[in-house]
């Protein structure tokens, strides 16, 4: 008996963490997107050197990346990442729209939903985890580049970025 109680609570525990870090990753989307759609919009398209090198094609990886691991955990096998194009308006709402989306459906999902194994085959690599492991990959990436758009935005002169760390909404913002 124990042990089931203390299984449930993990399963139960797993779940809120999974459903709050895509809260989380909403939430510092959005503020990102704010602080950038308060700049000079020519500084979108001004390249520096990192891995991407401008903001708008930070934001179009970070995009089809969310676009990508999103259609794993949903099982959309019809699923074709599109070219990104537009202004950077245009992608803050895509990529707001898309967060929005993916927390919605997410938040739907139960603890069998969470834990259920979902292979993943394509030229790359192919893998089998669970839900979980593709949704924490999934935001752990756009936190990543969320880190590369303030480094870039500082290298723009940009000194005012947000704080987006995942305590700070926990303690701060939720």
């Amino acid at each position: 008996m124990l042990l089931e109680t203390t299984q449930l609570t993990t399963e139960s525990n797993l779940a809120y963490l999974i459903k709050n870090y895509v809260s989380y990753n909403q939430w510092a989307n959005n503020t990102i997107v704010e602080w950038l759609k308060n700049k000079p919009t020519e500084l979108m398209d001004q390249e520096v050197p990192s891995s991407f090198p401008t903001l708008k094609l930070t934001l179009i990886h970070i995009l089809q990346t969310q676009r990508y691991w999103f259609s794993v955990v949903q099982k959309d096998s019809d699923f074709v990442n599109e070219p990104v194009n537009g202004s950077a308006d245009d992608i803050f709402e895509a990529l707001l729209t898309q967060s929005a989306e993916m927390l919605g459906y997410i938040d739907t999902m139960n603890e069998e939903m969470i834990q259920e194994e979902n292979l993943v085959t394509n030229p790359w690599f192919e893998c089998n985890f669970p839900n979980f492991e593709y949704i924490l990959h999934l935001v752990n990436h756009t936190t990543y580049h969320r880190g590369q758009l303030v480094t870039i935005g500082r290298n723009l002169g940009l000194t005012d970025a947000p704080m987006t760390d995942y305590n700070f909404y926990n303690v701060r913002v939720k």
